[in-house]
């Protein structure tokens, strides 16, 4: 479903992705594992197309994308939840969750809003709080229910359990587990690398800009050097 192949990038003069090639197939959960500072934001944001890219090829379903602009790559089948989650603070959950269907102008959004409050019930109850007001992990759940109000083919997810509760991270864990299940193609970025390798198909490790490590994500949970650096064993 996606190919990205010798890509490079750079702020400035400061390359910061030195050649990374990866794949994610159709159905899968690839998680994307790495040291802060490693670029795995910055792949993130090169893949959905609001970082440039200075070489390199990526491919959404085997169409060369890397020269669209940002909406046109949503409007094909890819959306991002971004690190952070950057929620509109002034605006309601329900107009936040309208604003991520803007790609299907013209269509029925209804059974997108109930397929988003089946998976985070939390929301329909608060529907009318300025998405300012809301909790961390409330504003979590927002975020990926605004991403999948585009009926995306193809998730990023950047960082979900980013500083939230222990209970709440479960549920976000588990939710990703049910898109997986809905036939959702999942990337994952996640500074918990335990919990993303425990429900990802396959994993690659990015060092300081390039891959260091890829394959089966169990086989990776068990590589001796994983184990030390990102899991604490």
């Amino acid at each position: 479903m996606l190919s990205v192949e010798n890509l490079r990038s750079a702020y400035g003069r400061i390359e910061v992705l030195h050649g990374v090639t990866l794949r994610v197939d159709p159905g899968e959960i690839v998680t994307l594992i790495g040291a802060n500072g490693a670029g795995k934001t910055t792949l993130m944001h090169a893949i959905s197309g609001v970082q440039p890219i200075t070489a390199g090829t990526i491919r959404f379903e085997a169409q060369p994308i890397e020269r669209w602009s940002a909406h046109a790559r949503v409007g094909a089948g890819i959306s991002q939840v971004p690190e952070g989650r950057q929620v509109f603070d002034s605006l309601s959950v329900k107009d936040n969750l309208r604003l991520g269907a803007w790609s299907r102008r013209g269509g029925d959004v209804g059974p997108a809003l109930a397929r988003v409050c089946r998976l985070f019930p939390m929301l329909e109850a608060i529907w009318e709080a300025p998405a300012g007001t809301l909790s961390g992990g409330q504003q979590q759940m927002l975020a990926i229910g605004r991403a999948l109000m585009a009926e995306p083919r193809l998730l990023l997810l950047d960082e979900p359990s980013m500083g939230l509760a222990p209970k709440l991270v479960d549920h976000v864990l588990a939710v990703i587990r049910s898109l997986k299940d809905e036939g959702l193609t999942i990337l994952l970025v996640e500074q918990n690398a335990g919990a993303a390798l425990a429900i990802a198909d396959r994993a690659y490790v990015l060092e300081t800009g390039k891959v260091g490590l890829n394959g089966n994500a169990a086989d990776i949970q068990n590589d001796p050097r994983i184990r030390e650096a990102y899991l604490g064993i």
